[in-house]
Order: structure tokens, then sequence, then C-alpha cells
């Protein structure tokens, strides 16, 4: 096949991040149309492009386009990839995959229906450093792992004139809009979980409803454990991220792009950078960047080769479950049940039971305490 005619919706902050991916790939694809509300950045970002089709309506540009980059606000995540999903293009939607479960598993299914690819942009899983970590977990060399711990620290303050702070439009907190990475990321190294508890605050970070500082602890069937810090508020930092898995024989450490394995430690009581030693196992030596271009890649293969991604939307909808049942758990105090929440472990069943709405047929139901307006699909004679 020829270059996969790409359409970029929402050209802000968040496609910036894939443009010196966009633009290594050229031999394989080609940026045929942009939209956004904001046009003047719009315009901006497509002139990086020849012969750029520009509007602020996303309907069309669909005669201009075989697959769509969806970069928007989360709350308009489902209506739009609806819309392409019926015009049988290909879909990479940026995470989370959609505010509501029924809407996730509407995509999902109307994506299966029309045959098109869905991928869900969880970039993390394609960065090299991290599929060599996993790589060196799996095989075992350094030990069976017993806790898996995610470190992420940025300040991160949305404007005001998308309402970007109100749950409504993100579907939650600091953990389901950023930490579902990470989520992700973990279900993925430890393999079914079975219980967790979450704690968030919006302290120091009031201009999110909900959590802009999240900790969540879980545990799995394997009888390891888990624990994800995120925040969006911090104003200093020393690492920005890490990452540590636990094992029998050490510590395998990945920060700076630098997979570090820590063992010998000498001293029951000891510090492990004292009394320890560490080998440097491997070493990123690409660019320190967002490197979204690794999962663009896969998208482009899974589009050439008809294969399904590694984080298509029933992978996707698993994380962001996990996390609705930390939601629920929280409010009421106890620890939540995530049985049945492995990624591998969708039910098929739930697509059968879903119907598919228009989306035009959705009842507003008003703000809940958090100022989400909720909202529910229902038949318009009913």
């Amino acid at each position: 096949m020829g270059k996969i005619r790409l359409g970029i919706i929402g050209c802000g902050n968040m496609t910036g991040n894939h443009l010196d991916g966009l633009f290594k790939l050229s031999d394989r694809m080609e940026i045929t149309a942009a939209c956004d509300v904001d046009e003047e950045g719009m315009l901006k970002f497509a002139a990086n492009f020849d012969n750029c089709f520009t509007t602020v309506h996303y309907e069309e540009m669909v005669d201009y386009v075989d697959a769509v980059l969806i970069s928007l606000p989360h709350d308009l995540h489902y209506n739009c990839g609806l819309f392409f999903a019926n015009h049988k293009k290909h879909i990479l939607m940026e995470k989370p995959l959609c505010n509501l479960e029924e809407e996730c598993l509407r995509l999902i299914k109307v994506c299966d229906r029309e045959d098109v690819t869905l991928m869900c942009g969880y970039p993390v899983p394609y960065w090299p450093y991290i599929t060599k970590l996993k790589e060196l977990v799996d095989s075992g060399e350094y030990g069976t792992v017993f806790q898996m711990s995610v470190f992420t620290e940025q300040l991160t303050q949305f404007r005001n004139d998308f309402g970007w702070g109100s749950s409504g439009r993100l579907g939650g907190g600091q953990l389901f809009s950023h930490g579902c990475h990470y989520i992700d990321l973990m279900l993925w190294f430890m393999g079914e979980p079975v219980e967790g508890v979450h704690i968030g605050t919006n302290k120091c970070t009031p201009w999110l409803i909900k959590e802009g500082t999240s900790n969540v602890a879980l545990k799995f069937k394997s009888g390891a454990t888990g624990y994800h810090f995120g925040t969006w508020g911090a104003r200093g930092t020393r690492m920005g991220y890490d990452y540590q898995l636990l094992t029998d024989k050490g510590t395998l450490c990945l920060t700076a792009g630098e997979i570090r394995f820590y063992q010998n430690t000498t001293d029951e009581h000891g510090d492990y950078a004292e009394n320890g030693s560490y080998e440097v196992v491997w070493k990123w030596d690409g660019e320190k960047s967002k490197n979204t271009h690794f999962e663009m890649i896969h998208f482009l293969d899974c589009i050439e080769n008809h294969t399904r991604p590694l984080t298509d939307g029933r992978r996707a909808i698993q994380s962001l479950r996990l996390i609705w049942r930390l939601y629920d758990a929280e409010k009421q105090g106890v620890v939540a049940d995530l049985r049945g929440l492995g990624l591998d472990q969708f039910n098929e069943e739930d697509l059968d039971r879903i119907e598919l709405y228009d989306p035009s047929t959705f009842v507003h139901l008003g703000d809940n305490e958090y100022g989400e307006n909720e909202k529910r699909y229902k038949n318009k004679k009913n």
C-alpha cells in the first residue's frame, strides 16, 4: 500500500509531542489534514506539512484521510472516534480512551464491525527502555519480582479556556487522566490484579476538582504488590520519573533512560546506595523526548498488517475499569476488588450486551458532587 494519509484532530500541546515523530515517519505516512477550533494554532501546525487541508469541523476532513490521531479533550473522544469509525477510518486515540465505560465499549464494537484499527495512545510500552525492561523481567535472569513501583512527578496546570480543570472534562483526576499510563504498564508487567486502594488529594493543585496527587497500592494474583505515585503539583523534582522492580536477587531500576541492577546489600538494615553495588544493564542513547514515534510506528504496522495493536481498545478499557473501581472504593472507604481486570481478561460478552445508540441520543442528568455533567445514552423513544 502507499503512504497512509493521517489526519490530526487537535493541534495543541499534546499533538506537539508527536511533531518530531511525524517528520521521522514521512516515508510511511503523510499529514493530509488538520483540525482545531483554535484556527491560529491549527494553521501554525499545518504549515509544517505540504498541502495540508485545514478545518474547524472534523467531519469535513473525512475524505482526506485513511487514519486519524485524535487529541481532543477527553469528553470529546467518543463522538469524534465514533464518527471516523463509522467512516472506516483507523483511529489512534490519545488516552484515556473515553470517559465512560459504555462509550469505550461502543467505540470498540463499532471499530470491530467496520474492521478498522483502534489503538489507545499509551506510548510508554513502546519506548525502547520500557520494552527492554520488560524483556529483562520476563527473562527471569534478574529474579522474581515481588514489588513494582512507578513514580511520576510533574507540574501540570491547564489553561482555563476549555475548562480542563473540571473533572467533567477530564473524566476524573490525575489518576484517570495521566495515571492510566502507569496502571496499564503495571498490569502489563505484573499480571492479574486482585485488590487495591487509591488515596488522592487536590491539595496544592487547586485548579483541579478531583485529585492532582495520587497514590495507588495494588496486590496481584502472584502475591506480588505494586505502588504508583503521580502528581501534577511538583514545583521541583529530583527524578521526574522512576521505575523500580524489586526481585529476590536485587532491584532493577529505570530512570533517565538507564536501567541499573542493584544487588549485594551487605547489611540487613543497609542502604543499597551505600552498601550495595550496581551494574548498568542497558542505557538509552537516543533522544530524551516523548518518543511518540515508536507508538506511531506500531499504529502504522497494525494498519498495514491488519493486526491488533498491543494497546488496543480492549486493553485500554481494562486499565480504566481498574481506576473506576479504585475511585468507587475510595468513596466507600474500602479495599477495591480488582479480580477479573487483567489485560487479557476482557469479557467479549460485554460487547454483545452493548447497544449502539447514536451519540445524539444521550441525556444529561445534571452535575454531580464533583461538577461532572453526568450523561447516559437512551433511546429517544424512551
